[in-house]
């Protein structure tokens, strides 16, 4: 089984978020990065299928050399191998034409990566990807079982969880349950330094969007309480003071 998890490098949940240049650019002092969350998952699944059944996990991530040390830990928790596109992942179209270009080349059974990155949270890449390179592309996938060349899968649809089979090869996102994260221990952590890390010039510079401001959300309002009995006033406050109805 030949595997692909694609990473992003994405500021810590707890991150406080700010700009700078007037607004134009992300403020990265003091921020720390980790492995997207969803990508955690792809990548506990892809070692456990590893264990499973043999063959080998290598990391994919479209970034800057800053974003080697999320690499690394990725390493450490299990992958084999990892490919680093020298480039800011400018946006979706960008970040999926590099992936679909390793992928043409490395005749992997699967590719994994997360649902969508929790920075921008476009859930885009995957389907792209599956359309440039020809492959059945499923998200969000919650479980993921191999027998021989094919994929069980069962993925979370409006009000409810449908369950699939697939032949390999196949794109997947992934998000929970669909495996436990694994917490990298000191020998992953020692033997991650010497593990292979390949750096590649990226394929195309073919960016659809771009950026020209940011802001942050508006700070949340106070809370206001209405007895359940006071209809009338429930109302009032939907027309009025928050205008939705």
């Amino acid at each position: 089984m030949k595997i692909l998890v694609c990473i992003t490098h994405v500021p810590d949940t707890t991150s406080k978020i700010a700009f700078t240049d007037d607004n134009t650019k992300f403020d990265t002092n003091g921020v720390q990065y980790i492995i997207g969350p969803y990508d955690d998952y792809a990548l506990a699944r892809a070692v456990e299928i590893k264990e499973q059944q043999g063959g080998s996990v290598t990391l994919l991530n479209v970034g800057t050399a800053e974003t080697e040390p999320t690499i690394r830990k990725g390493l450490a928790i299990g992958a084999d191998d990892a490919i680093r596109i020298n480039a800011e992942p400018t946006d979706s179209f960008f970040v999926a034409e590099q992936i679909a270009a390793i992928v043409k080349e490395g005749n992997y059974d699967l590719v994994l990566m997360g649902r969508e990155s929790i920075d921008y949270n476009g859930g885009q890449v995957h389907g792209m990807v599956g359309e440039m390179v020809g492959l059945p592309s499923i998200s969000p996938v919650m479980q993921l079982d191999i027998e021989g060349d094919t994929a069980k899968l069962a993925r979370e649809i409006e009000g409810g969880k449908e369950s699939l089979e697939v032949k390999l090869p196949l794109i997947a996102g992934c998000q929970e349950p669909i495996a436990e994260w694994k917490i990298p221990n000191m020998r992953g952590i020692m033997t991650a330094r010497k593990k292979p890390l390949e750096v590649r010039e990226p394929s195309s510079s073919n960016s659809k969007t771009s950026t020209f401001k940011y802001e942050l959300p508006p700070p949340k309002g106070e809370v206001k309480m209405i007895d359940p009995e006071q209809v009338e006033e429930l109302v009032r406050a939907l027309k009025s003071d928050i205008k939705v109805l």
